[in-house]
């Protein structure tokens, strides 16, 4: 029997863990999706958001920031009547401020990808054996304030530490996990 990270029981949460959770992205585009679904998770489950997560590409074309940065109004309304992604308005605007600071932060550091793997230095970090996963950090506490300071919404510590889990910058699966070593 294989062994995985305990929260990983349901097939949608099984087939996330086993091919994306914590293996370091350095895609600019999946990036800025990771950052749009974990805002949109606040006070929902990740399986709720994991369901959810198709009918978001759809609705947020691709997840492409330059074409998110400019949502207008009726774009806004739209989204607001999609039974198919989170309708919270807060989090909706926040996906189109968020495109456009991401674009902003891109633009300085060459990529987003350039910019958030430096927290890390460019080296995923590795929860030692035995210790319990945080629900933030103070890496994800600097995170947090940073992107705050640029703009970015939903963009809180746990959100942050949820975001790095995540895309690989820290590597949370259980040491019995058969992930633990592969990512």
């Amino acid at each position: 029997m294989t062994k995985r990270c305990a929260w990983a029981r349901t097939p949608l949460s099984i087939e996330y863990h086993d091919k994306e959770w914590g293996v370091p992205l350095h895609d600019d585009t999946r990036l800025f999706e990771f950052l749009v679904l974990e805002g949109a998770q606040a006070g929902l489950s990740w399986e709720t958001i994991l369901n959810k997560r198709d009918n978001y590409r759809a609705a947020l074309d691709g997840f492409n920031p330059a074409k998110i940065a400019k949502y207008n109004d009726r774009k806004i309304e739209a989204l607001m009547n999609n039974a198919g992604i989170i309708r919270n308005r807060l989090k909706i605007n926040s996906a189109i401020t968020n495109a456009q600071a991401f674009l902003a932060v891109a633009r300085e550091f060459g990529s987003f990808d350039s910019y958030v793997w430096r927290f890390v230095d460019g080296k995923p970090l590795r929860r030692k054996r035995g210790q319990p996963v945080p629900a933030r950090t103070e890496l994800s506490d600097a995170l947090s304030k940073e992107l705050s300071q640029r703009g970015f919404k939903f963009v809180g510590s746990t959100i942050c530490y949820s975001f790095m889990q995540a895309v690989g910058l820290v590597n949370d699966h259980d040491s019995s996990c058969f992930r633990y070593t592969q990512v």
